[in-house]
């Protein structure tokens, strides 16, 4: 067990979800400053397919098409 008593595969499963978040995170800010940045774009598109897929359900229950909203308000939000 990992130190936090949290399985190590979970460990794993939650870390990268949450790196995927921050770069989705990044990829919408940046797309936002720009919206014709076709790298930010791209990563963003291929970050909510990851969110929309089998292996990311698998790693959470936490579901993908709400974090993608919930994300998408929160940018849209700031500033």
């Amino acid at each position: 067990m990992a130190s936090n008593g949290m399985d190590p595969h979970e460990a794993l499963a939650n870390a990268i979800i949450l790196q995927a978040v921050k770069d989705y995170r990044m990829a919408l800010k940046r797309v936002k400053k720009n919206p014709r940045n076709k790298e930010a774009i791209s990563e963003a598109l291929t970050l909510e397919k990851f969110f929309r897929s089998s292996w990311y359900s698998t790693l959470t229950s936490v579901d993908g098409e709400f974090l993608i909203q919930k994300l998408q308000e929160e940018i849209r939000q700031s500033w």
